[in-house]
């Protein structure tokens, strides 16, 4: 009995050590989702066409070039994406990808990040370093739970230059629906003595990224156009005024509402999109 449990005790520190030696080719791939330990290849990016976002022209001009450039190897900023709900900064920094990938699916790769591995991004950034390819590292929808401080000095740290910073081929990009990346609370706070201190504070780490690009919720003629575009390209026949109903319904007019739309139109029509 004693051996057996011998024996499965190595086996599971085999396990382990294979684990841990676990490597990826980070050349095979238009993308890659960052495990903790190794990037997963994303066979392809799911992403719209830079046509197809609209309403938003300033912010994709911008965030296209950024990523361009940064595919091209030359000096390029991390990005933040901050604003409102299904204005389409996630899309863009994907599609911004494949239009990039387009000139040369060698130069850049993207690679997503989940909130719960920042600890483990200083492996990633290792890795990466040794790379004859540059790399977007995308962290979605982030934001710190309040009295974290670890979280907010460590992205300081990679985005500033610190000895955890990210190597020189690769940038963050980083959507929040709130541009301080901190809780409503936190960031609210005043400081009865100094005012101004408090306002610094909240700023401290946008202030980090050089492009951040604000995203707002669309007026109605920009909803409407964003519905044109999508119905448009799927031959579909849509109506103005249960556009503007759907909407209303969800107390909400934005790219992700439209798309809705649009979804709920193709599968009355018999369609997939």
């Amino acid at each position: 009995m004693t051996d057996l449990a011998d024996l499965l005790r190595r086996l599971l520190a085999e396990l382990g050590e294979a684990k841990s030696r676990e490597t990826t080719d980070w050349t095979s791939a238009p993308a890659y989702v960052w495990t903790g330990t190794a990037g997963k290849p994303v066979a392809a990016i799911d992403a719209p066409p830079l046509a197809l976002l609209r309403g938003i022209d300033r912010q994709k001009a911008a965030a296209v070039e950024n990523i361009a450039r940064l595919a091209r190897g030359h000096a390029a900023h991390d990005m933040l994406l901050w604003g409102a709900r299904g204005m389409g900064k996630s899309a863009l920094v994907r599609s911004a990808i494949a239009s990039a990938q387009a000139e040369g699916a060698d130069r850049i790769a993207l690679v997503q990040a989940g909130t719960d591995s920042l600890d483990t991004l200083p492996a990633l950034f290792a890795e990466l370093a040794g790379q004859e390819r540059n790399f977007l590292v995308f962290i979605d929808d982030l934001g710190f739970a309040e009295g974290d401080t670890h979280g907010p000095r460590h992205l300081r740290s990679w985005l500033e230059g610190g000895v955890e910073a990210r190597p020189d081929n690769v940038r963050l990009a980083v959507t929040s629906n709130r541009r301080a990346i901190v809780p409503r609370e936190m960031s609210e706070q005043d400081d009865p003595i100094n005012p101004r201190d408090a306002v610094d504070d909240r700023l401290a780490l946008a202030d980090r990224f050089g492009l951040s690009l604000g995203f707002h919720a669309c007026s109605q003629d920009e909803y409407l156009a964003i519905v044109a575009g999508y119905a448009d390209e799927h031959a579909l026949k849509w109506d103005e005024g249960e556009a503007l109903e759907w909407a209303k319904r969800r107390g909400a007019r934005s790219g992700r509402v439209a798309w809705h739309y649009v979804t709920e139109l193709a599968g009355r029509a018999g369609q997939r999109i």
